[in-house]
């Protein structure tokens, strides 16, 4: 059977790495790439692999890259650590590497839980996100990208059924530093980019995300879930072109007295 790696990114995980981890025993190779933890993450981490690579955030598409390039197998499976493998989908995978395969990557549905539910619609499933599953020399990431990171693979994709399941999100407050954080990242994203801001652009692009997971991706058979998925939506559209409004207008800067 073709060897495969795996790689998960950390950013203080010691209530998540360990169940992700579990769930890959099952690959060749993990490698775990240490953004900056200050807990226990790394210390559970070294009881499954001696591969812990110590790495300065630069963005997601170089994080990826360089998640990748660590990797010595053939194949590589992307997994982040609020992540985990089902067993059906780590068969499906030791299956398909066993014959000839006939796509470059694989889409693999990702499998959302939040407020004690699982999320059928809102946009997230099967959530579809990137491919986890491709080839070393196949698929790279746009080192450019900050947040939301593009990519380009060197052939064509494929689907696998085995689901992964992802916990984003525990706690409220989990939900609130990653609108602070990723709207940080999109603003500096949109700049890059050349996009101007305005505050009745951030009310109306964070308007259409709320309508487009609330009404068109059926975000209200969600229940609850679903309000929150769309507001949160609304918050990180409205947050990322309003703060690089904020920074474009110098409003931080305090005048002189």
């Amino acid at each position: 059977m073709t060897k495969i790696s795996a790689y998960i990114p950390v950013l203080n995980e010691e209530d998540k790495i360990e169940d992700a981890l579990k769930s890959i025993t099952w690959v060749d190779e993990i490698i775990i790439l240490d953004t900056g933890c200050t807990d226990n993450t790394i210390n559970i981490a070294k009881k499954y692999t001696s591969n812990i690579i110590p790495y300065t955030f630069k963005g997601f598409g170089k994080l990826r890259n360089a998640g990748i390039d660590a990797c010595s197998n053939e194949w590589v499976l992307s997994i982040d650590a609020d992540e985990r493998c089902t067993q059906e989908l780590a068969l499906e995978i030791k299956q398909l590497l066993t014959h000839k395969k006939k796509h470059v990557a694989y889409w693999i549905p990702r499998k959302n839980w939040l407020m004690g539910r699982w999320v059928k619609h809102s946009g997230w499933y099967p959530d579809y996100c990137q491919p986890k599953l491709f080839l070393k020399h196949a698929l790279r990431y746009r080192d450019d990208d900050l947040v939301h990171e593009g990519w380009d693979a060197q052939g064509s994709i494929g689907y696998l059924k085995g689901d992964v399941l992802h916990f984003s999100f525990q706690h409220l407050s989990d939900i609130i530093r990653k609108i602070d954080n990723y709207s940080e990242l999109g603003a500096e994203k949109l700049e890059s980019n050349g996009v101007s801001g305005g505050l009745l652009k951030a009310v109306f692009r964070g308007s259409w995300a709320f309508l487009r997971i609330y009404i068109l991706k059926l975000g209200f058979l969600d229940g609850k879930a679903g309000f929150i998925i769309a507001l949160t939506n609304f918050e990180g559209t409205f947050y990322r072109y309003a703060k690089l409004t904020w920074k474009k207008n110098d409003w931080d800067v305090p005048p002189k007295v």
